[in-house]
């Protein structure tokens, strides 16, 4: 068996570097390479054009479920995880987001890790956050090889610094030196499959990315009940503690790192403050409609009631307007 089995997962500025690297893979390279890069759900689908202008090897997109080939590059279809099924087929799921993005780089690793054990080399590019760190923990627990790209080398540092703070990789090279790794490494010889057997947490978590059902699979048993409720689905999170990486998915199947729950509520926060000064507002326009009405009235006593009343809500909607600014801008101080 040879390292014939490249996992690649990228974020911010990946677009760039991913190119580079599969422009100079020659015609002939003798492995199969699944990508995945963080798109939204409304992607338009034009990364196997974009990548195909610079690679000599064929760029496709996955729609269903595709027989392996030596020699090819897949990719997932928009909103789908990329998963390997088996050591013949890879295919995409629908299966619930992990660290805010579907498709996800750790389902993919962690797939290509219970599948493939020693022939997977996995690769962490430049992206934000912390997606690809557990997946490539799984690789190298199955006796894998870990490349990350040099961060000093990424227009995004904060995945391959986190890929390396928690995993012993086996590389860190600026993007310009991988395609020759790669080239080399495709050439050595995999140990076999008996030497490291598949950890059962692993055997749950790809059954939940291939679309099982989560508490069947065993989602309970990855770990234990936490205080958070998930930002997705309000359900409870387990807490997974995995060589110091703390990881967190609840029974329906979502999943974050701490950094990606953290992000997730960041942002749900947000909402929930413009949300209450929509509210606000349009409660400031109907006290001054009572004012303006009871004015009319000559109930001039009741109109003064209502105008305090509008006059203390503005006043509140204004400090919780800046009160959400300082929280996006921690140096910015409230007006």
């Amino acid at each position: 068996m040879k390292k014939n089995i490249i996992v690649i997962g990228a974020s911010a500025g990946g677009l760039t570097v991913l190119s580079e690297i599969l422009g100079a893979l020659p015609d002939h390279f003798s492995a199969s390479l699944f990508v995945v890069i963080h798109t939204g759900p409304d992607s338009p689908g034009a990364l196997d054009f974009i990548l195909g202008r610079s690679s000599a090897l064929p760029v496709k997109y996955v729609y269903q479920r595709e027989k392996i080939q030596t020699g090819s590059i897949y990719l997932p279809i928009a909103d789908h995880h990329l998963v390997i099924e088996d050591t013949a087929t890879v295919c995409v799921t629908r299966s619930p987001k992990e660290n805010r993005f579907r498709p996800a780089i750790d389902p993919l690793f962690r797939s290509a890790a219970q599948s493939f054990g020693t022939q997977v080399i996995g690769i962490v590019l430049t992206g934000g956050l912390d997606d690809g760190t557990a997946g490539l923990q799984a690789i190298k627990q199955r006796g894998g090889t870990a490349i990350v790209q040099d961060p000093q080398d990424a227009e995004n540092p904060s995945m391959p610094r986190n890929a390396l703070k928690h995993v012993r990789v086996d590389h860190c090279v600026p993007s310009a030196g991988i395609a020759p790794l790669l080239i080399e490494l495709i050439q050595q010889e995999a140990a076999p499959y008996s030497s490291v057997p598949v950890n059962e947490k692993l055997n749950t978590e790809v059954a939940i990315a291939l679309e099982h059902n989560p508490v069947n699979a065993g989602v309970f048993k990855l770990g234990k009940p936490s205080i958070f409720t998930c930002p997705e689905c309000h359900g409870s999170l387990l807490e997974i503690d995995s060589d110091q990486f703390t990881r967190y998915r609840c029974h329906t199947g979502h999943a974050y790192t701490v950094r990606s729950l953290l992000s997730e509520n960041d942002e749900r926060i947000e909402y929930a403050l413009w949300d209450v000064i929509r509210i606000l507002d349009e409660h400031m326009v109907l006290l001054r409609q009572l004012a303006e009405y009871s004015h009319e009235d000559g109930d001039n006593e009741t109109a003064e009631h209502y105008l305090d009343r509008f006059k203390v809500t503005k006043e509140r909607v204004n400090l919780l307007r800046n009160i959400t600014f300082m929280l996006h801008n921690p140096e910015k101080e409230p007006g």
